[in-house]
Parts: structure tokens; sequence; C-alpha cells
């Protein structure tokens, strides 16, 4: 969020998502009544520091982040909002003027303030008086988020070796002063919504969310059968596949293998951002996955498939749609289908504030590839596509970048490839000779461009083969 964002959201007025509060010195009293409607309802934003008519008051500088850590101290804490959901204001500037920005996503939870329950409607935050009115919230919460079907028999024996401890360590790394960084194991999975207590049932464990994001492959298998994320290749042999990943691990490890998967088949370009070099098909693909893994409906059994053609990529998955349509920039409200699942997500770095994505595909999609060709289509099956061009293999080899050849194309292997392109059909000693190298130098060459997919092997080693571009 930036100030122009900011500015823009202001301009819109108030609604069922937006929701202006004046703070000068203090915190208004009903912004927790605010925060648990939105959570309970569609989610929503908060701007402390604007009057009813859009005016921009502003906060008191000396006392303006003192309000925005108070803010995450009590979201954290269950006897002011329960069950806890930790909060990360942003203190932005307009005019001059400090303001306070609260993004509150939606939960998959029920959450109370004060011992009273919210929701929100186009009037304002109201509170649910009758037990038929509380039970048709959580009755709602229930069918729309599978994730927070509770396993009773669940344990931490039945997730991977080391998966919630390097899942940890890694929120320690990218948000070393995070509150939860402080909690045990099980503080952690009750505070993160993956071990619960279903009112109404008593029932008591852990949930589709922690077994999803932890659990052994045999355990996942046996409680979601039809759970898997297909990685293909699909440039030569497009009724079936060049190369293949079939996925069936906990989403920390499946998101590991499919932007290996992207590394190993889809080059980087050389790519600075100011005076600092990024990657492009990170900053891309990393969005892309995240989104296929945090957004995707696990109760349904429609396979989910990430798929590389020759111009374009393309993923497909599960999904219970709030709208049908074409998503862009600008036109969408971002609902996470899985809340607790992308809270982790978020908090390891491996995806961005909610909503963001869509953006930031768009954003370095036409550096990538030359194109903004980009679909985002939000249905029953939720589809991706990312063009893709030549000139991008193209501009890895040629120009010298990091993507498909480990880092480091040198002279002799942009040598070697050039050859292999013009003079077709020739063996690793026939290419010695013809470079006045050593056969042996010219295997290490070989074998980075195999490893990039830029050359490729015809014929047999018994009967003699060639190297040639596929």
């Amino acid at each position: 969020m930036d100030s122009k964002k900011l500015q823009n959201i202001i301009s819109q007025g108030e609604g069922i998502t937006v929701e202006y509060k004046k703070a000068n010195h203090k915190l208004p009293d009903s912004l927790f009544e605010t925060v648990c409607a939105f959570l309970n309802r569609n989610g929503g934003e908060i701007v402390l520091g604007v009057d009813d008519d859009k005016n921009v008051i502003g906060i008191d500088e000396n006392v303006v982040e003192q309000l925005s850590k108070q803010i995450a101290n009590l979201s954290n804490n269950p006897q002011k909002l329960f069950p806890s959901f930790l909060l990360e204001p942003k203190v932005i500037e307009i005019r001059g003027k400090k303001l306070i920005y609260i993004f509150v996503p939606v939960s998959s939870q029920v959450h109370s303030t004060a011992g009273k329950i919210y929701d929100r409607s186009a009037d304002g935050d109201y509170v649910l008086k009758t037990d038929e009115q509380i039970k048709q919230l959580y009755n709602r919460k229930s069918t729309e988020y599978s994730e927070n079907k509770i396993y009773p028999f669940l344990t931490e024996n039945d997730f991977k070796e080391g998966a919630i401890e390097r899942t940890r360590k890694m929120i320690r790394i990218y948000r070393p002063d995070h509150p939860w960084n402080e909690l045990t194991n099980m503080e952690f999975y009750k505070t993160a919504g993956l071990f619960r207590k279903d009112i109404f049932t008593g029932q008591e464990g852990f949930t589709m969310s922690a077994l999803l994001l932890f659990g052994k492959d045999e355990i996942i298998q046996s409680a979601v059968p039809h759970y898997k994320v297909d990685a293909l290749l699909r440039k030569v042999n497009l009724d079936r596949y060049d190369d293949r990943d079939n996925i069936r691990c906990n989403l920390i490890e499946t998101y590991d293998r499919l932007m290996s998967f992207v590394a190993k088949h889809l080059p980087d370009k050389f790519y600075l951002q100011g005076d600092q070099r990024i990657s492009l098909r990170e900053k891309i693909f990393r969005e892309i996955i995240a989104n296929m893994l945090i957004h995707r409906e696990y109760t349904n059994a429609y396979p989910s498939t990430f798929i590389i053609y020759e111009d374009r990529v393309e993923t497909k998955n599960a999904n219970k749609p709030h709208l049908i349509k074409e998503l862009t920039p600008g036109n969408f409200e971002p609902f996470p289908k899985n809340p607790h699942i992308a809270q982790i997500f978020t908090l390891m770095g491996r995806s961005e504030e909610l909503g963001t994505g869509v953006q930031n595909v768009y954003k370095y999609s036409k550096a990538y590839s030359g194109s903004d060709n980009i679909t985002f289509r939000e249905a029953d099956v939720f589809i991706a596509r990312i063009p893709l061009n030549k000139s991008i293999e193209e501009t890895d080899i040629n120009g010298g970048v990091n993507g498909g050849v480990n880092g480091g194309v040198n002279g002799g292997v942009k040598k070697l490839y050039e050859l292999i392109k013009s003079n077709p059909n020739k063996r690793t000693r026939e290419l010695a000779k013809l470079m006045n190298t050593p056969q042996k130098t010219v295997e290490k060459w070989i074998a980075k461009l195999k490893k990039a997919n830029k050359i490729e092997f015809k014929g047999s080693n018994k009967t003699g083969g060639y190297f040639a571009i596929p």
C-alpha cells in the first residue's frame, strides 16, 4: 500500500469493505468491532485519521507509531479478539499528515470482541444477538472454508519431520520481530488457526490446513486421496509431455518443487529495478505458484496442473468462486479461499499481501516475455495463463543471464551453443575438435546446456548419437 492507492480508497467513500475512523491521539473505541465484522464477513480496509466525510485529519505524529504497534498487539491478544488474528497496520503519509491503514482479510473462523460477535452490512457493523444469527454465521464459515475441517486423530507425529521447524525458521528470518516467534509450537498452531475447537460439536484437533501444510505424504493421501499437483513440460510432445513432476507432498515442499520445475525449464532474463538486479522469473512465478496452492479448493477432486508450453505457462485448479469473471488489476477484491494457509505463506515470504500477486504478474510480465496478454479467470476452475516468448531463451543464451545455465553463460558455452545450432549432428569429440578445446571441457559445457534444456541428445549411446537444438 502506498499514498496514491490510499488516496484512491479514501476518494471512493465508505462501504461494506471500507471504513474510516478518527484517531487523533488514541485508538477509536469501535475499532475492533469493525475488525471483527470484517473478519466475519468479506474482509475490508480501515483507515485511521479520516472522518466520515472523507476529510484527511491525520494522527498525532508523536503517537502514530505507538498506536500502530498497539493495534498489532491487541489483534494478537485473545482477550481482545477471539480467536486472535494478527493484523499488520501501516503508517502512510498523505499531504503531510500521518494515517494508519489496516488491511483485514476475511477469516475462515468466527471472531468476537468483548464477548460479542459482529457482522458487516452496507450500513456498518452490527452485533449478532440471536442464536440463529450466530448459527448461520458458523454454518456459512464451515461451508465456505474447507481448510477448517478438524481431524481429531491427527497428531504432530503425522507431520513430516522438520516441516514445522523449517517453517518457523523461515518466518523468523523473514519476520524477525513477529510476535509468533516467541510462541511454543502448540501456541503457534492455535494462534495460526491450525488447531481449533468446534464450539458446536466440541470436536478439537488439527485442521486440514495444518495437514496440507506439514503432513507426511501418506497421511495427506489417506485424508485427501485426490490431492496432487501435476507439473508438465509440453513443448515437443503436446499429447503427453517432455518432462513431468507428479507432486503429492505437503504444500511447503510442493512450492519448492514447482519453483524448481520452473527454474529447470524457464530461463531468467537480466533485469534491473533501479540499481538492483532482480529475478523476473521468480517475481512472476512465485505469485502464480503461491496462488495455486493458497486458493485451491482441496475438497474438489479436479486435478491441479502447472503446464509449460512453447508460448505460455498455464495453470488450472479447483476453485470455489465468489464471482465468475476475468481478473485484472483494479477490477477485483481479493478473497482468500484458505486464509490460514495464505497467512503462513505470507509470513514465510512466499507470497505478498493479498491482492498484490495479480498486480506483480502484470507489472513484470512484459519485461519478461514482451507481452502482458495475461489471463486470470475466476470460475469453478481457476485458470491462469502467462505468456512466454522464444526471445526469452535467445536472450538467456546470447545475453549472458543467469537462468537456464546456472548463472554463468560464459564465452565457451555460448560459442558451443552457436556451434551446435549451426552445425547439427556433431558428436562431442567432433565439437571439441572444431572448438580446439579439450573434450572434458566441452563435456562440462554440454552438461550446462543440457541442464538448461538448450540442447538435447539424439540417437543412442550404443549406436552413436549427436547433439541438436530442441
